[in-house]
Formats: C-alpha cells, structure tokens, sequence
C-alpha cells in the first residue's frame, strides 16, 4: 500500500503585532501520523474482511460445484442412455468449464489462505526430482493436445532435502499453466532443477579482514526455473507480474484471476525461497525460484520479493 506522507508548513511571520511570539502550532504532524495509523489499521481490517467472505464464498461454491462435474461425468460414461455426437460434444465443453471454474475457486481459496495466514508449510524430507516429474506427467497430456513441447530431465546432482512436496508441485503447476496460457501452439517449455550456492547478503558488511563463516562450497539451495519461447515480459513489469490480481496489458481477455503468479510468490516466499523473472519482449520468459536445503524458522509470505 502506497503511503501517505502529510507535509506541515509554519509560518515566520504570525499576525498581530510585530515581533510578539507566532502562537503555537498544533502537533499536526503527530495527530496525522496518528490518523494515518488508524487509517491503515481500519483499511487492513476492511481488506481482511473482505478477502474471509470471498473466501467463504468461494468455499460454498466447490460442493455444487462438484455435484455439476459429477453429473456431467455420469452423463458421457452413458450409464442413463446413449449419446448423439452433438451432445458428446456439449457435455465436453460442460466438463471443460467446469474444471476451469474449480480451478478459479481453488486458486482464490489458496490465495485467501496465504492472505490470512491459514496455510501453514508442512515440510517433510523429499525427492525433488519425483516431485516435479509428477507435475510433468499431470501436464503433459494439456501440452501435447495444444501442439506444445514440455522437457524435463531429472538431475542425479540434487539432494533429498525437507520441502513441502504439495505447495512446491503447485509453485510448478501455476508456473507451467502460465507459460501454457501464453506460448503459441508449436512452443516449447523447459523444467530445470540444480543445486544453487545462494549467499545471503547480512544487514551488516564484515569488517575488515575477518574471515567469512559461511561455506561457499557447497550447494544449500536448489534453484527450478521454468522457461519458455513465449511472446516475453517487458523490463517494466518483472515486478509488478507477481502482484495481486496483476494482469498484463493486452492480456484482459485472458482466463484467470491474475493469481497464478501472486500465488507462486507467496508459496516461495513461505518456504523461505525467492521467485523472479528473467525476460525480454519476443524472447521468452523464464521464471525462477530458490528454495533452501534447510527452512526458515520464519519465512515470509508476504511482501514483495528481497
């Protein structure tokens, strides 16, 4: 949220007689930062509001929305009676909307749990590469059916390490869907995964000839990127794509809520990693995130990227 920063001005000159002391001015700097305060409080509490009811709404839409999916799959198996080819073909399209609309649901449902801060990590000791090799097969199928290529070769080099293994394969299904929304059919995407030597940078330099105590020898992240042929993100934006609710000029028209991305940042960010953006407009993207070997006690899951 962008502040508000209220300049207070004093005269030199106070009115009435000359020389005779101005009166004295009101702290209004400190009753506004004080409105200020409130207002910031009031609005956060608004937004909290909000974002439970949407989420409560968005809950109480998934039973019938799963009883409609039900019926339609009970309709194609023709169990009830047999099907003409234009009915195949209307039921299709139910199914395929529907799976889209539980996809919506569940996108703002993580998103109000990250917000609130109702989803907690739960890691336990993984296989990245069987992990992400899942992912792959759940979207290969999407892939070959739009003419696209989707590549993916396990690294012998990675460790097994704690990680959440369900919000880890969702950071790769949202970054996998985003590049399929957006290349053009004939299109490739690679998944990358490699030990990383991530050095933190401390608050404070070391002083002057003391030794380091972190090992820079030795892999303590992985670092999985996603990268693609497509159309590219402007310079202007490898920021603001992770934002809530963020859509790209020219791309209003597409299907989404503008989650997928703000999703990826706060899964990350809660396994005490990082994501960004490496792109150049008609050059493709790549997306990537490091995640540590060992977890933050106290990651952060809001707030841009550091």
């Amino acid at each position: 949220m962008a502040s508000v920063q209220k300049n207070v001005c004093a005269s030199g000159h106070g009115e009435g007689k000359a020389g005779a002391p101005a009166p004295p001015v009101p702290e209004a700097g400190l009753t506004g930062s004080a409105d200020l305060m409130q207002a910031y409080s009031d609005l956060r509490e608004r937004f909290q509001r909000t974002t439970n009811a949407l989420g409560s709404a968005a809950h109480d839409l998934k039973t019938p929305l799963a009883i409609l999916n039900g019926y339609v799959e009970l309709l194609q198996s023709e169990k009830l009676g047999p099907l003409n080819v234009r009915q195949r073909e209307v039921l299709g399209d139910m199914q395929a909307s529907g799976k889209r609309l539980q996809q919506f649901i569940q996108d703002f449902l993580t998103y109000s749990a990250l917000e609130t801060g109702g989803l907690k990590m739960q890691f336990s000791e993984g296989n990245l590469n069987e992990c992400l090799s899942e992912v792959c097969r759940l979207w290969s199928t999407r892939f070959q059916a739009k003419g696209l290529a989707l590549y993916f070769l396990a690294n012998d080099k990675l460790p097994g390490f704690p990680f959440d293994s369900p919000k880890l394969e969702r950071v790769i299904s949202n970054l996998l869907e985003n590049s399929f929304k957006f290349i053009p059919q004939g299109g490739t995407v690679w998944l990358h995964a490699e030990p990383y030597m991530w050095e933190r940078r401390a608050a404070a330099q070391p002083a002057a000839g003391e030794r380091r105590t972190q090992d820079t020898s030795q892999p303590n992240s992985v670092k999985v990127s996603v990268s693609d042929t497509g159309p590219g993100i402007p310079a202007e934006f490898h920021q603001e794509v992770f934002d809530d609710f963020f859509r790209l000029p020219g791309t209003e028209n597409q299907e989404g809520m503008g989650l997928g991305l703000a999703i990826v940042r706060r899964l990350v960010q809660g396994m005490g990693g990082k994501v960004w953006v490496e792109s150049d407009p008609g050059a493709g993207c790549k997306f990537s995130f490091l995640i540590p070997f060992k977890p933050s006690p106290n990651p952060a899951g809001k707030g841009r990227n550091r």
